[in-house]
């Protein structure tokens, strides 16, 4: 059975610390593969922001295509929206069946919030979180603390955002290193965040 970390996110570019975080998972914990599952609609953030579903995805496919455990996932385009993991997670479940264990990366930041997800207990009893340390304020629930489903990945602390992105580049600053190559140069052809 393959151990597939599943990456949920808008995306909106992807970045290099995405990818670092992703690279550093796959490769230093049991995980075979991981999926970026780019997502059409957080429930936390507003459509407004968001470069069409598409274009984000194709983003995530050249940034991950010299990379053979990433791979870039449109699973969420075809379910209701807004997105719930959880619904996500039933839709793969269904799909894939047994041939894939699947479990959840987040950063420490999301795993503050986490009681707050839809169904996060049912999450959580079928399926492992992979969490990477983030730079953010508040508590880590009690309960999660010392879970048996809960995996502490020491991998690179990146304070990089796609927020912080878009907004420079739209201020003429060159963010271009921040940036895997191939995804740089479609942004620019495309004209994106400017």
């Amino acid at each position: 059975m393959k151990k597939v970390g599943l990456y949920f996110g808008t995306f909106n570019p992807i970045h290099i610390g995405h990818l670092v975080i992703a690279n550093h998972m796959v490769e230093f914990s049991n995980l075979d593969e991981v999926w970026f599952v780019v997502t059409p609609q957080s429930p936390f953030k507003t459509k407004k922001t968001l470069l069409a579903d598409n274009h984000r995805y194709q983003m995530v496919y050249e940034a991950t295509k010299y990379y053979p455990k990433l791979k870039p996932s449109k699973i969420e385009f075809g379910l209701p929206q807004p997105n719930y993991t959880v619904n996500t997670l039933i839709h793969l479940r269904e799909k894939y069946g047994n041939a894939h264990d699947f479990a959840l990366i987040m950063g420490e930041d999301n795993l503050k919030g986490f009681h707050k997800w839809k169904n996060y207990e049912v999450i959580l009893s079928d399926y492992n979180l992979y969490v990477y340390p983030r730079i953010s304020v508040g508590e880590i629930e009690h309960q999660f603390k010392g879970h048996a489903k809960i995996h502490k990945v020491d991998a690179p602390i990146m304070e990089i955002s796609s927020t912080f992105i878009r907004k420079n580049h739209k201020e003429g600053k060159n963010i271009r290193p921040l940036l895997p190559d191939s995804v740089w140069q479609y942004m620019d052809e495309m004209n994106f965040y400017r």
